[in-house]
């Protein structure tokens, strides 16, 4: 589900309760007049790989597992969200209903850096397109610019609070369309959203920290996904992961927490090849293992903490797989206008495999 949405929806109103604001509630909202996602799209790349106009929300979404010359482990998160604030044709320009945000992260193996940055559409600053032949992503100086009109390989530029990225992209697979051949329900009411992945991504590059250039190499996992509306209205959050393991395979799995019933759970087993096996809620153990208090500072609530779940036991018991799934540090905590915890996992202390790990509507 990689979809920290939440991000889109700055532009938006969001509902006050005794507890103080809630950033979740626009994500519930039924979406009136946006386009809907219905099973049954085709699928077309590179075509899909452009923005959707109609659908309220979107995103193009990295993250990478990395490490450097001594072995030690690094993360990269970086993420491009489409928000359209109101329904109907775009009037472009400054009257554009288009806005955009974007997130980057690093980990490192002493610290974490992350930084937000928004931007209107229309006008030039950010965006998604076709430019002289080449995918482009780009908000500001950051930008995912690919060699032609497919996804890869591409390069991404950025910075994260001082930090310079900079990385080479590729991937030989094909992509994944998650769910129903890429609708992927996110709840038994009708929420849905169209999503398709690459979960093999090579990554080879350089970030610099300091002054200091250090190379780095690993894995990387893309997202694509649209919506209107990516929740219901009893669904307070979600839980995601992305795994890289160590015999070739990708898991992703997700389970969108529900404040009454049974959460709504789903994924995807992916081999090395990309060949892919949508998995239920019949198929998918999550069990938490550990909870931790956590500074999760937010924009007027510099000291607030949370009780997360860092550490689990993913299991798919159909195969007889199972793995102990715990975050590398517990401070990967994105403190911007819609704050969530997003950051590098290990599999079974790294042997089986390494991931990220997104978490979403815990209160402090």
């Amino acid at each position: 589900m990689n979809v920290i949405v939440l991000c889109l929806l700055a532009m938006l109103p969001v509902a006050v309760s005794a507890q103080g604001i809630d950033p979740y509630q626009p994500l519930r909202d039924p979406g009136a007049g946006y386009a809907r996602v219905t099973p049954g799209r085709a699928f077309a790349f590179p075509r899909d790989h452009l923005p959707h106009p109609g659908y309220r929300i979107e995103w193009w979404y990295l993250t990478a597992n990395l490490t450097d010359a001594g072995g030690r482990r690094w993360g990269v998160q970086w993420t491009l969200f489409r928000q359209q604030l109101a329904p109907g044709a775009d009037p472009g320009g400054w009257s554009s209903s288009q806005m955009w945000m974007a997130h980057a992260a690093l980990t490192t193996p002493d610290g974490y850096r992350h930084e937000q940055r928004f931007a209107r559409g229309g006008i030039g600053q950010a965006g998604v397109a076709v430019r002289d032949g080449r995918f482009s992503a780009w908000l500001d100086d950051w930008s995912l610019v690919a060699d032609g009109a497919e996804l890869f390989p591409a390069r991404l530029d950025a910075t994260v609070d001082g930090a310079r990225v900079r990385l080479a992209l590729s991937a030989r697979t094909p992509y994944v369309l998650q769910g129903e051949g890429g609708y992927s329900r996110k709840s038994a009411q009708g929420q849905a959203s169209y999503y398709y992945s690459q979960p093999h991504v090579r990554v080879d590059g350089a970030v610099t920290v300091d002054g200091r250039p250090v190379r780095l190499s690993g894995t990387g996992w893309l997202d694509r996904e649209w919506s209107s509306q990516p929740l219901a209205a009893n669904q307070q959050g979600w839980d995601w992961f992305s795994l890289h393991l160590a015999d070739g395979h990708a898991l992703m799995v997700y389970r969108l927490r529900h404040a009454d019933g049974p959460d709504w759970v789903s994924g995807s087993w992916i081999d090395a090849e990309g060949r892919s096996e949508t998995l239920g809620p019949e198929d998918i153990t999550l069990d938490v293992l550990e909870r931790r208090t956590v500074a999760t500072p937010t924009p007027g609530q510099p000291d607030a903490t949370r009780r997360l779940p860092l550490a689990w036991r993913v299991s798919l018991p159909g195969q007889d797989k199972s793995w102990t799934v715990r975050a590398v540090r517990d401070d990967q905590w994105m403190g911007g206008r819609f704050p969530y915890w997003e950051g590098v996992v290990q599999v079974d202390d790294g042997a089986a495999g390494m991931g990220y790990l997104e978490l979403t509507g815990y209160a402090p």
